[in-house]
Order: C-alpha cells, then structure tokens, then sequence
C-alpha cells in the first residue's frame, strides 16, 4: 500500500499516529488494523459499541476514527453526531463510515453526521488507500452550524469524485457565496439560543471569525467591526439580549436569495 509514493505514505502517517476503531465485529477491525499498521507507526484503539467509542475518544483523542453504520446497537452516525458537536479536542478529525450497509439511507446519513468518507465493506487496499489520502491529504472546510456540524458536505466521498467542483455552481470559496453562508448560519444561530445555547454559540463564534475574514478580503470595514464586535460578545459570555443586539448588526449584510443552501 502506498509503496510508489514514500513521501505521501509519510505525509499521511503523520496525520493518523492515533486510529479509534469503533465496531463490534473484532474480525474485521483486525483486518483493519493490519492494513493501517502498513502505513507507519500507527496506535489503534478498539471499542466495540459507540458508547465505548466516547469514552474513548475522550481519553486518547484519535487523529482518525472508523465507525460503524448501526451494526449490533453500534450507531457510527450517533457517535459522529455527538463528537461532532462536543467539546473534545478531536471533534473536528476526520472520521470515514466503515459498513456493510451502503444504502443510500446510510450513504447520506452519514453525510448529514458530520462523516468524511464513506467506505462499503468489502473494501480493498486501494479503496482504503483513496479514503485516507481523502480525509488526510485533501482538507474540506469545516462548518459550524446549528442543524449541521462538520466537513463542507458539498465535498462528500470526494475520494469517489474525478472533477474539480461537485456542483457546477459551486463557488463556495468567493466572499460573496462566504458571507451569505456565514450570515444564514448567524441567523439559524439566534433562532437557537434558547433551543440549543451551547452549539448556537457555537456557531455564531466561529462565523465572527469568518465574517471578519470576509470584512477583509472586501475591504468593508463595516462588515469587519460588525463581526469584531460579535466575536468579543461570544468569547466573553454576554448575556442574550446583548448577544442578540450584535446579531442584529451584523443581519444588514444579509441578502436573501435562492441559492445554493447545501453547506450549511
């Protein structure tokens, strides 16, 4: 695996030194095991429920976790779902879908955890190889939201996809298309703090950082301060009403249209 190319091997051995295993069938997380084991010096962890998995994500904070799709009560998107929206150190690492079970449903589902690849069991070495060139080699933007949390999952099973973009429209990168994703995700946000506080504000922290990342790539000092003020509001813990009057300034900058809403 991965012989032709030793400085890829090496690149990808740096960024999985911890692999979480989190599926009950001990025969195929050996085989597993033994694959990963060609890339380099890599530490695998085994639990064989999700509730396992937890503990263990939060003792040896995996740099790469495997997950089943819900074999023998094992729910791989249950698991992803709460990392994800957790605190623990690891809640952005990638994490591939390991099953037997390649529905459509499960295919999606996994999509919609947070989930980076999805691989169908039986695999092969080369199969293997492509998910983890994906979720080491090939970063996605990360989204943090309300409803979803995750890898931008316009860039789902990319280690599938030939082409530059997987929507022809797509230009997620430009600041126009990261405002308005920004701005949809403040407003989802304030909808949510009473809901859901904790991932709400969440979110709004981290579009502030993007908004001011934005307010600068435009030149909009506007824009820049409005965001400024709503990331000191979030890292200092004001209360609500304080938090909401920020929003508020930021809600101006909003366009409403009839694109693209997949990201968020």
């Amino acid at each position: 695996m991965f012989d032709s190319n030793i400085r890829t091997l090496q690149r990808i051995a740096a960024k999985m030194q911890r692999v979480l295993i989190v599926d009950p069938n001990t025969a195929a997380v050996r085989l597993l095991a033994d694959q990963l084991r060609h890339v380099g010096n890599v530490q695998i962890f085994h639990a064989v429920s999700a509730e396992a998995g937890w503990g263990m994500a939060r003792t040896v904070d995996p740099m790469l976790m495997f997950v089943e799709h819900a074999s023998s009560g094992c729910d791989g998107q249950a698991l992803a779902r709460k990392i994800r929206r957790s605190d623990l150190a690891c809640r952005e690492n990638p994490i591939i879908m390991c099953t037997a079970e390649a529905t459509a449903d499960a295919i999606f589902g996994a999509r919609d955890a947070g989930i980076h690849e999805f691989m169908r069991k039986p695999f092969t070495i080369k199969d293997l190889e492509r998910r983890l060139e994906a979720v080491t080699l090939k970063p996605r933007d990360w989204v943090e939201a309300v409803q979803y949390v995750g890898p931008d999952r316009r860039r789902f099973n990319s280690a599938e996809y030939k082409g530059p973009r997987k929507r022809k429209a797509d230009a997620s990168g430009a600041p126009a298309a990261r405002l308005s994703q920004a701005l949809r995700i403040v407003k989802s946000a304030a909808q949510a703090l009473d809901s859901d506080p904790a991932q709400a504000r969440r979110a709004l922290a981290a579009q502030a950082v993007e908004l001011k990342k934005v307010g600068e790539a435009i030149k909009d000092a506007r824009l820049f301060e409005a965001a400024a003020a709503l990331e000191a509001c979030t890292a200092g813990g004001m209360a609500r009403a304080e938090l909401i009057k920020r929003i508020d300034g930021l809600m101006g900058f909003l366009v409403e249209d009839s694109g693209d809403r997949g990201a968020a």
